[in-house]
Order: structure tokens, then sequence, then C-alpha cells
């Protein structure tokens, strides 16, 4: 039972059990004082530590039958120096009625504001925070805080990951242990029907899912059983005599974040149509979905299931007793029957060496890493292979050219066969006779305009008695006598972290060419030209005696034109940028102090945007520096000069630091920065140290302090003073500095033993603050093209040369990258693993 009473602006909500006698209902008023609280009955020895004088004025309790009154004052101050530990204090429903035999009774308090000044304030705080709770004779359960419970309940609770109709990652959810024979259960959509799923463990093991124990559709439920034994299970409440408001813990998988935890009640138990629910005050995310939910004791009282859409703190989970019945009757598949979308026909197909294969739109997908070496996995077709003499085809499409897939024939169903696949753009042909690399030999690797990068490629192989074959869209890419490998199975394979699509896998003694006879693809070529003078009627109209064979043509025709209009883009890119790195190493030819700082960093800028004007900038600051130079007073001294900078940067021009993170790119630009007057501390550092030198001021330098650029300036009578760019030009204290140089409290700054950094140093630093801003994303033509600028002003850095090679890898440019593996291998850098080297060189063979 609960009742709420008014006091003043506050609302003070007093709770009691429907069990306890009147006479012990706890009164509670407040003043400006404080909090009173009167409680009639039996004072526990917890609440004695503490609840102690002061903070109450009349305490009786000599163990007779007769309740005994207590009556509660607490300051402010008391209340604040009380209330962690108050709300340590546990919170839950007698056990038994009131005896006259034994007592005990308990209060505790829990605010959840912060305290505010004022009256009104505290008044507020109090209504918003405090519940009281008065629990009557009798010992209860024993309860457990939530700190103590997460711990308890955390190895129980498990992650588990579903694949979609297409098996990409779906979605992630939770589950618990119920048996510690291997037995999860979960939200039936947190693992989909007929979906492949994995379980993860708390401590990261991931055992396989054998099959599903129990399930039903109707109540959201499902049971997997896992390999694995020797779990910790979580007990089974009841979910029929959890009173409302009882308080509640869940934990789960939040947005994807392992092992969270929340609290909240029990809002109501609801009737649902056919179901019968709770309904939780829980702060609920994707990713709690079947995961736990228990009550103070650790008990499961529910499973997490769905979340309201008109509030974010109101959800739904089934009851554990409903989970109980599905135990008590399971129902159980095995989990080849319950992958039923993903099954292959083992009559047709033979997965082997792992990776997820599945029936497709008519074909195959796979994906997923095979247990081969370098990821290689076979799924080979049960059929027989006619004759000594056959030909073997299929369609196959990559997600990234920088994988590999394509054609497998004279398999023995383990190591040894042929493959036939593009990756990285090429075309190869290679003999696999073992287990590991060293028994792969690569017979070619041609590259050929008629393949389509990103598109549906055919793939035809011509085994003869004395040759091999082999076509891509009906063209003759290679043609070998190799022919070690007597005749065998043939099928398809995949080859590193490939996802790919196959269709339309044929094998016979003569296959028909690919699309539309030459003689009608020629009549099409024909009526294609000036297409793009001629309006989509008139092409229509000259098309349609061709229109069966048409699509496939036009298609492919569009995609050409496509290819060759991004290969062109790639190389008009790839020349300017050639362009601005010639510029940039002929500036740095010439000795440091004939290097224009300003100009080197426009340059970086027009490496980014080939429309930049670096003479109109240039310009501007010849302009700027002229203003300032007609400023400077006749026989200005040092002194005179800085100030007259610096007052004209800061001040008169507005230069500051930038106010977004430092580094965005719009702060290492320097063209934004002189458009915007906001920059970082490299930009605006460069800026000043230039323009002085050009006014004669040679005592400034830009040096690094470890987490920023700052200027260093050398006075006249050699004091040192380190001065930031980004806070109009503010002198650093000792203390500030070192703090920014990442010194401990105590150790002090060497200012002057601080080095100046050289032009080439700074425009290199430019350079990775971009390459780091653009590495976010991974590997792109972005990473790749600072990289290679880098690699122009410092030839001989290793780690920018891996940092290539890798890049040009994920971007499909299997030559570049082993250009720059050979010249590590032959200049052979210090601290540089070099075997490993050698292995990513050895894998693009």
């Amino acid at each position: 039972m609960a009742v709420a009473g008014e006091i003043g602006a506050a609302t003070v909500r007093c709770v009691r059990p429907a069990t306890t006698p009147a006479e012990c209902r706890p009164k509670v008023s407040a003043d400006r004082a404080g909090l009173v609280v009167r409680v009639v009955g039996h004072l526990s020895p917890k609440l004695r530590q503490v609840v102690r004088p002061p903070a109450y004025r009349r305490f009786d309790c000599r163990g007779s039958a007769k309740p005994t009154a207590l009556r509660l004052r607490l300051s402010r101050a008391d209340w604040r120096q009380r209330l962690n530990t108050w709300a340590r204090l546990p919170i839950h429903a007698p056990q038994r009625p009131c005896s006259s035999t034994a007592g005990l009774g308990q209060a505790a308090a829990v605010a959840t504001a912060p305290i505010a000044p004022g009256w009104s304030a505290w008044l507020r705080w109090i209504g918003l925070g405090c519940a009281v709770w008065l629990q009557a004779w009798g010992p209860a359960a024993e309860q457990v805080s939530v700190e103590r419970l997460a711990a308890q309940a955390r190895p129980s609770v498990v992650t588990i990951s579903q694949a979609g109709r297409f098996n990409d990652p779906e979605g992630v959810g939770a589950g618990f242990v119920v048996d510690a024979d291997g037995l999860v259960a979960t939200a039936l959509h947190v693992i989909g029907e007929g979906r492949p799923f994995t379980v993860t463990l708390a401590d990261g093991r991931q055992p396989e899912v054998v099959g599903i124990h129990a399930w039903d559709r109707g109540m959201d439920l499902a049971v997997a059983r896992i390999r694995a034994s020797g779990l910790v299970a979580l007990p089974l409440g009841d979910s029929d005599t959890l009173a409302q408001g009882a308080p509640l813990v869940a934990l789960g998988n939040p947005l994807g974040l392992s092992h969270s935890v929340v609290q909240g009640v029990l809002s109501a138990q609801r009737d649902l149509g056919r179901l019968h629910m709770l309904q939780v005050a829980l702060p609920l995310e994707p990713g709690n979905s079947g995961g736990p939910v228990l009550d103070s004791h650790g008990q499961v009282q529910g499973i997490l299931t769905s979340k309201s859409v008109l509030t974010p703190n109101l959800g739904f989970a089934i009851p554990v007793n409903a989970l109980k019945r599905l135990l008590a009757q399971p129902n159980p598949v095995p989990l080849d029957h319950w992958l039923r979308l993903t099954a292959l026909d083992p009559a047709q197909w033979r997965p082997v060496f792992g990776a997820r294969w599945r029936p497709r739109g008519g074909g195959l997908e796979v994906d997923g890493l095979g247990t081969g070496s370098s990821g290689r996995a076979l799924c080979l077709w049960q059929q027989a292979v006619p004759g000594p003499s056959f030909e073997v085809a299929v369609r196959v499409r990559l997600d990234d050219e920088a994988g590999a897939a394509g054609l497998v024939f004279c398999a023995d169903g383990a190591h040894r066969h042929y493959g036939f696949y593009p990756s990285g753009g090429y075309l190869r042909l290679t003999r696999f006779e073992g287990p590991t690399r060293d028994w792969w030999t690569l017979l070619q690797e041609v590259y050929s305009p008629h393949y389509l990068p990103g598109e549906w490629n055919h793939l035809k192989v011509r085994r003869h008695k004395a040759r091999i074959q082999c076509y891509v869209n009906g063209q003759l890419v290679i043609d070998t006598t190799d022919t070690r490998l007597p005749q065998g199975q043939v099928g398809v394979a995949k080859f590193r972290d490939t996802r790919a699509w196959f269709r339309d896998f044929q094998v016979g003694s003569r296959l028909p060419d690919p699309g539309p006879p030459a003689q009608v693809r020629a009549a099409i070529q024909r009526r294609l030209r000036h297409a793009d003078t001629r309006t989509d009627a008139a092409l229509l109209t000259a098309l349609q005696p061709y229109a069966q064979a048409g699509w496939p043509v036009l298609n492919q025709h569009a995609v050409q034109l496509e290819t060759q209009a991004a290969k062109l883009r790639r190389v008009a890119q790839r020349l300017h940028e050639q362009t601005v790195q010639a510029h940039l190493a002929q500036a740095f030819q010439q000795p440091e102090s004939q290097v224009d700082l300003l100009e080197v960093a426009l340059l970086i800028s027009k490496l980014d945007h080939p429309d930049l004007d670096v003479a109109s900038y240039l310009r501007q600051i010849d302009r700027m520096t002229q203003e300032l130079t007609n400023r400077m007073p006749a026989q200005a001294g040092f002194a005179s000069r800085l100030s007259v900078l610096t007052n004209y940067l800061f001040v008169e021009c507005g230069f500051h630091g930038s106010h977004i993170p430092s580094d965005q790119a719009a702060c290492l630009y320097l063209d934004q920065v002189l458009d915007d007057r906001e920059g970082g501390s490299l930009t605006l550092t460069m800026l000043w140290v230039e323009l002085g030198r050009r006014l004669g001021l040679i005592n400034l330098a830009a040096v690094w302090l470890g987490s920023r650029f700052v200027v260093k300036l050398v006075q006249p009578d050699g004091t040192v003073q380190l001065l930031d760019a980004t806070d109009s030009g503010r002198a650093l204290g000792e203390a500030e500095a070192g703090a920014l140089a990442g010194l401990a409290p105590g150790q002090r700054l060497n200012i002057g033993a601080l080095q100046p950094a050289t032009k080439r140093e700074l425009i290199i630093r430019l350079l990775r603050s971009l390459l780091t801003l653009a590495s976010r994303s991974g590997a792109s033509p972005d990473t790749l093209r600072y990289l290679d600028t880098l690699l122009v002003l410092a030839p001989d850095s290793a780690l920018d040369r891996l940092a290539r090679a890798s890049a040009r890898l994920q971007l499909g440019d299997s030559a570049g990258a082993k250009a720059d593996f050979q010249w590590l291998l032959e200049h052979q850098p210090p601290g540089l693993d070099l075997q490993y080297v050698r292995r990513l060189y050895d894998s693009l063979f």
C-alpha cells in the first residue's frame, strides 16, 4: 500500500506493505530544519547503525510487545552526509505480517535529483528523491545490491549476434544461461526463425550452436542449445508473485554495448491480447532484447522483448513463468533443419574448408573466412563431369575487387585443384597442390579490359587433354599447356574475407557462348553510334528488332562507358596530384631559408582542391606584409615590431583558434584559415612565424609542445618565451607549458632546449594531420594521396611506405603494393618486421 501527501511545494511518497497494521504507518513532515520521519515500530540493528544521534529525538527498543515510537529529524547537513549510506539500504516487502514476538523496522531514503540551494528547491528535491519504506516484523529473504547482483549475473549473460536474410549482421541481442549443460534462453526475434546466429559467452568464447531446444512463436521465446558445459545458470523466480512497483534490474547489450546494466521498476502486469506481459519502466535500447530481468534477489522474473515507441523508459518483458512452462515441454529442432533458409542441397553442392555458403537467387552466396590458407574455401559440384575434355562456367560478382573468387576444376576434394578467378582487377590461373602457399603456383596473371569490376562477369574454362583455356565475358584471356593435375571435380571458390555471388553455374562438353551471337551484338553496336545525339525514342525504335538481346548488350556497353569515365577521372586526379607533388619537391630542393612556407602550405590545400588559385592567396599575403610594413614606426625595435604584428593578426584581423576540434580539415587548409580567420595551432603558428620572418623577426620559430604547436620567441637579451597562436598570442606560463608538454607536476620544462621545427617538418606534420583525419573511415583515395605526397617529401620513411602498401592492397592496386613491399625488402629499414613484409609480399603471388 502506498500513500502520498503534499508538503508545501513537495510531494513525499511513503510506501508500506499492505500487511502492515495501521498503527505501523510512517508519518513524514518537513520544515525549514530538514526532514522529519516518525515511525511506529521496532528499529532494526542495521538502521541503528545508520540513524545515530542527533539524527533522532527519541528511541526506545526494550523488546516489549508494544510498538515503539521513533521520531527522526534530519537537518539538511545530516541528510547530505547520510544520503549515500541510506541509499544502500535494501528496499523490499516483508515476507510475513507483523508479529508481537519479534520486530524489525527499516527506513531507507534515496535521492534522485541534485541538491539545489533555497527552501523551494529543497522541497522539490525531497519530493523527487525521497522514498520511505517501512518493513514490519519478521526477516525477509536476503537482497543483493545492484553492483553485486550485476557481478553475480554477468557470467550467465551471453551476447547473441544474428545474421539476416542476406547473411549481413542484422542485429545484436542478449540471452542468459538457464542450464549449466548449455541451454541459453532469449527472445525468438533475437535469433530469428531459420537464421544463423552466434552465441558469445561472457569470457569471449563462441561455442558451437547445436540446435534449438525449445521455441514458441506466440510468446517470442527460444531456448538454444550450445556445445558447452560447466556454465553458471541464473535462478528462475516466480513472476506471478511479483508486486507492482518492485525494483528490477535488466542486463543486455544496448546498441551493441556488451554487458550493460539498467535499473527500473515493474509498472504493471498486463494482458496484451492473448499474451500476459510484464510492463517495465526501464531505459531500453536495441540490444537489450532477450536479456534477463532480475529482481532484487537475483532471480529472473522476465525476458526483455520489446520497447515502447511512445516513451524511452517503457518496455515489456515475457514473464519467466512462460519460460518455465516451455522448458518443461521442449520441442527440439536440429540446427540443420532450423537453418532452412541457408541450407545447400547436398545432392548438388559440398562445401570444403568452411566459410558460409548458402543458396541465393538461384545461385550461391558466400562470405566469411575459409579455414584454408589465405581464407581459401571451396564449394564443389556433386554431379559427374563429362569426359576428359569439358567446359565449366559461372557468373561471379565480388563485393570488393581486392578479394578473389571464381572457378575451380580438376579438384580432388581437398587441397589439389586449379583455380581461375579475378583478384585486384586482374585475372589469375593458379595451380593448387597443397594446403599452404608454398604448394601453390601462379601460372598466369593478366589484365583484361573485358573484365568489368563490380559487375557480373562470366567466367569459363575449357579443359582439353593438353591445354587449358580461360575466358571472361566470352573473350579468351589465358591459354596454357599446363595439365599436371588429373581430371576431378569442378565448383567455385573464394579467398580471403571476400563476399561473392555466383549464378548460372554450368558444366558440359560444350557450353554456349554468353550473351547474344556476335552478329547481333555487332548490329546493336552499329545502332549505338552517335547515341548521344539521338533521342530516347529514336534509339528505342532502332533497337526494337533486337529487344530480347538488347538489354544485356546495352547494359554491358553502359558499364564499359562508366568504367572508362571513372578511369579517366582517376587519371585526371592522379595527373593533378603528380603536378602538385612535383611543385612541392621542387620547392624543397632550395635551401631552407628560401622556401616559402606559406606557398607550400597552400600547395597542400590545392592537393585536395584542384580549383584553388594559389596565386591569389599569395597576393593576399603580400598585401598583409605590405600593410604591416607601412605601419612600422621608423627605427622600430624588436619589441615594437612584434607588438604591431601581434595586434594586427589577432586584434584587427581577428585570427583565432578554432572553436571546432583542431583536427578538422578546415583548420589545416591555409586558404580556409585566411578566409575564415580561424585555424588550428599548426596553421596559425606557421602564419605568425612566416609573416614575422618577412618583417625581419627572425627570432620567431615554431616548436611542438606535445599536444600543439606554439611560437618560441627568443628576445634580444636571450630571454625565451612560448606564445600561443590559438589564444591571441598569449605568453604561456612555465607550469602551463610543462602541462602541455606532458610533464608531471613539479617537473620543469627546459624551454631553451626546444628545437624549432624545419619547414619540411611542418609540412609533413600538416600532411600527417590530414592523413589521420582521412584514415578514420579506412583506406581511400584520400589516404593514398597523402601517403604519396609524404613519400615525395620523405622517401626513406619505411612506415609510410608500409602504410601505402596496405592502402594500395585495400584499394585493389596489387601491383603498387608489390612495388612498395619490394622496396622495403631491398632496403631492409631497421625496426621493421621484414618477415611480416615478406609474408605480405608472397601473398600477392
